[in-house]
Formats: structure tokens, sequence, C-alpha cells
């Protein structure tokens, strides 16, 4: 497993593990998943994946979704046929939940259903996520204590697993599935100082931005069949775009935001990493250079 935060250097290391040894790669990368999105993801190119293709990427349109327990399950299927090969699977992406969930197993909760979806979205644009919020602390305070007001995402899932089965999410969670039963190697990978990490980010969307980035959310704008609510347009940088695009802010500010959020994403991710058991940490960089590090060691 190769971890880290957005523009550490992950997708290259990659690439060279399998490239150079009996190796393939799965993404475990929630915008990488979806069709037509190439650009503001950093997916690899044409040739990088001529060269190294990666599993499971370009699976999904961006109108549809795509759950952590439906990652662990083709997950599972793409690790067991790589090693019915003969080869080593390596893990690599910054989607935090998915590593989790494919390490610990997961809870057995209820599919996603458009219908009930949809009602609590009409709630919340009548009455406000606030309100929302304070209906699930009645049901479950334990997930409204660590759910943010803010996190619509989450709110609503919460909301939706108890309206399906009558359980709240706390008590769901409390049980899980079987945790990944192979041997792990997990390695992080991330510039040892903060400003390092926030230049490569900067450098990255500046790329973006000359390989088309606005034009490709202009597309995906056109189909008339997405929102900003939908999952494939909350990917950092697309929802910042989309609103530049809407006429909310002009270009400069959307470039702002988009590197802000950004830095903000793989603040998540750092977070998520330093409480990590069992991790070897690798130091990276603009030179490409490696070498192994103490987790205090990091400026973040």
């Amino acid at each position: 497993m190769l971890m880290g935060p957005t523009a550490s250097g992950k997708t290259q290391l990659a690439i060279d593990l399998a490239t150079q040894h009996n190796c393939e790669i799965v993404s475990v990368d929630s915008a990488l998943i979806y069709k037509g999105m190439d650009i503001g993801t950093a997916k690899p190119s044409a040739a990088e994946l001529e060269l190294a293709p990666h599993r499971l990427i370009d699976i999904l349109d961006p109108a549809e979704s795509y759950s952590a327990a439906d990652f662990r399950t083709d997950a599972m299927a793409a690790i067991k046929d790589i090693l019915a090969k003969g080869k080593t699977p390596v893990l690599v992406g910054g989607t935090m939940m998915y590593f989790k969930t494919l390490l610990q197993g997961l809870s057995p909760l209820p599919c996603a259903d458009e219908t009930i979806r949809a009602g609590i979205l009409s709630e919340a644009a009548n009455s406000g996520w606030q309100a929302l919020h304070e209906q699930l602390a009645k049901i479950d305070p334990v997930a409204a204590a660590r759910i943010h007001p803010n996190d619509p995402q989450r709110l609503s899932r919460a909301l939706e697993v108890y309206r399906i089965s009558g359980k709240t999410l706390t008590e769901l969670t409390q049980t899980k599935a079987p945790a990944l039963p192979f041997a792990v190697a997990q390695y992080a990978i991330a510039p040892k100082e903060r400003n390092v990490l926030h230049e490569m980010i900067g450098k990255r969307f500046e790329i973006m931005l000359q390989q088309g980035f606005v034009e490709e959310v202009d597309r995906l704008r056109d189909r008339g069949d997405l929102d900003l609510e939908k999952p494939s347009m909350r990917c950092v940088g697309y929802r910042q775009c989309w609103q530049y695009l809407d006429g909310e802010f002009d270009y400069q500010k959307m470039v702002e935001k988009a590197i802000a959020a950004t830095r903000q994403l793989a603040k998540r991710q750092l977070t998520w990493l330093r409480g990590w058991p069992n991790l070897e940490w690798l130091e990276s960089g603009d030179e490409g250079n490696l070498k192994i590090i103490k987790p205090q060691s990091l400026d973040y």
C-alpha cells in the first residue's frame, strides 16, 4: 500500500514499481474512478497507463455514485486476480477511507436509496443542513457529535441509513466485516516540509490549467445531468472551477480557492496518516529522490 497526500509523487513511484518489478497497480482514489475527469484528478496519462495499467480507473460515469463498500468489493477482486497471476498488487492513492475500509473491513450498512437521498436533499434545500443536523442529534447523538453540519455528504448518509434500516449509523458500525486477509507492507510518501508540498500542489494546478482543466469542467457542466451535489463534482478543483464558470468569482479567485482546497485535502490526508499504524514514511520532493524518514521529522 502506497499512501500520501495529494501531489506528493505517489503515481510516479507506483509506475516505477510496476515497470521495474513484478507488480500491478490498483488505484485507491475516489476521483480517478470517474470517466471524463482526467485533468483535474491528475489521472495518469495515456502513455503512463500503457506503460503501467491501473485498475479501478475510469470505471464510472460522473453522474453515478460509488461507495467505500463498492471499492472494497472491486479492490478485493483485483487483489486476488493479481496474486493469482503471481504478481504483487500495489495499491496507490490518497483516499484514506478506502484504505481503512480495505484493511479493517466495513460495517454492513444498507445500500444507497436514491428516493430517500433525494428527499433529504429536498429537506436541506428548504430547511438548511443545520436543521437536518439537529434531526440527527436526536436520532444518533454520537454520529452527530462527529459529523459537522457543513458536511452534507456524511450528514445525508447518516440520516439515509436510519431512514432505510431503522437503526442508527452508530449501531450498525459496531459490526465489522472481516479484515484484509493478506500480509501488507504500508508506505506513506510526502515531502519533509509543508512549504515544499504546497509548492508542488500549486505547480500541479498551474499545469492542469495549461492542459485545459477549465474546458474539461465546462464540458461536464454542458452535459446537463451533473451539479455540485454530485460526489464527482465535489472533488477539489472541480467545485471551484464550476463556480467560476457560473460567475460566482473571477479566474484568479478560482485559482486561489482551488489551490487552497487542495491544500486542505492534503492536510486532512496527513492527519489520517499521522495516526496510521505500521506505516513506513518515505520523503519525496521535486528532485524525485526517496529516503526513509521518521514521521516526527515531518514539518506539518
